[in-house]
């Protein structure tokens, strides 16, 4: 339906014009243009709205976040600054190859999709979100805490601070009111407890491939 303001500004800039307020067609021409770009712009504005509303109900667009957001941040601790093999090697004395560190975050973001396909299908993709939202904000706090201990940039900073950590804190907030606090909290636990085993076999230097 065309707003109200439409037919109250467009014959309004002829009535202007003809009391010669507006003196050209060209003045009367640019202001209905003005109306006319008002109009389109409030209407994607509430279209970007309703999409934005439309994304946030939808449990797919949550899940399918995790895997983009893990494809970004594996390219910046691998490319990033020294890179996470060379950071990793001079921070805890760790040789894990880049060809190793890419093939390990190959895996893991592999299984992420593979557990996407398995909790749609079985019904369970609020508690997986739960689960990789306490994941990625465990490796947010994860890289925070290094950086806090040992001053200076690592690989995978920027993307842990200004993806993760409010797309796993967003998450968490979006689902607790979802399913029972029992499954809840078991959801973080289980999150923060495969960071924290990630982290110690890396910290281990255990070969996984």
């Amino acid at each position: 339906m065309i707003p109200i303001f439409l037919f109250v500004m467009l014959p309004a800039t002829q009535l202007m014009s003809g009391f010669g307020i507006y003196s050209s067609q060209r003045e009367t021409r640019m202001l209905n243009s003005v109306a006319v770009g008002i109009f389109c712009s409030r209407s994607l504005k509430n279209r970007n709205m309703k999409i934005a509303l439309k994304a946030y109900r939808s449990t797919s667009f949550w899940l399918w976040m995790f895997p983009l957001t893990y494809l970004i941040h594996i390219a910046e601790e691998y490319w990033g600054g020294e890179g996470y093999s060379a950071y990793l090697l001079r921070l805890r004395g760790i040789t894990l190859s880049p060809t190793r560190f890419i093939a390990a975050q190959g895996l893991g973001w592999a299984l992420m999709v593979v557990g996407i396909i398995f909790a749609r299908q079985f019904k369970f993709p609020k508690l997986l979100l739960v689960i990789m939202g306490a994941t990625v904000l465990g490796n947010s706090l994860t890289h925070l805490g290094t950086s806090l201990m040992r001053p200076g940039y690592g690989p995978g900073l920027l993307t842990a601070m200004l993806i993760w950590m409010p797309l796993g804190l967003a998450t968490l907030i979006r689902f607790r009111g979802s399913m029972k606090g029992s499954r809840y909290w078991l959801g973080i636990a289980i999150g923060f407890g495969v960071n924290g085993i990630i982290g110690l076999l890396t910290m281990r230097g255990v070969r996984i491939l």
